[in-house]
């Protein structure tokens, strides 16, 4: 089994943050918000994003997958009482020459092998969508 842990602070009525080896990172927890931080909603969706690209990391030389790029787009649909995440969707966009077939192989992988994609699909709905990128796409 693995384990992790992160440890956070209230730095003051601004922000707070978190901490696991040597990296930090910058928390809004102020009410009023701040354009600077990520707030826990926000944080919660960079986490299943970044599970999505590990997770390609991890697969893709073992599906012997060209991987030139990768983009996901994420959107969460929040409720306010009792607070909680309803339904999250998100578009991943690979920049690649493989097949539709092998595109949809790679997203059947993440999805499969991701620790916050299965905990979050247990949660609330978890819906998403993997594309090749189109040479109209803007970075």
């Amino acid at each position: 089994m693995l384990e992790y842990h992160v440890t956070a602070r209230r730095l003051d009525s601004h922000g707070s943050e978190a901490k696991t080896k040597a990296a930090r990172i910058t928390l809004d927890t102020d009410m009023a918000g701040r354009d600077d931080a990520f707030n826990p909603a926000e944080m919660l969706l960079a986490s299943l994003a970044a599970c999505l690209l590990k997770g390609a990391e991890r697969v893709t030389p073992v599906l012997g997958f060209d991987l030139r790029g990768i983009d996901i787009s994420l959107h969460g649909v929040r409720q306010d009482n009792p607070p909680k995440m309803l339904r999250i969707d998100y578009e991943i966009v690979v920049d690649t020459d493989e097949s539709d077939q092998r595109i949809d192989l790679l997203h059947r992988n993440l999805r499969k092998y991701g620790t916050i994609s299965n905990t979050l699909a247990e949660a609330t709905e978890l819906v998403g969508t993997i594309r090749r990128k189109d040479p109209t796409d803007v970075a």
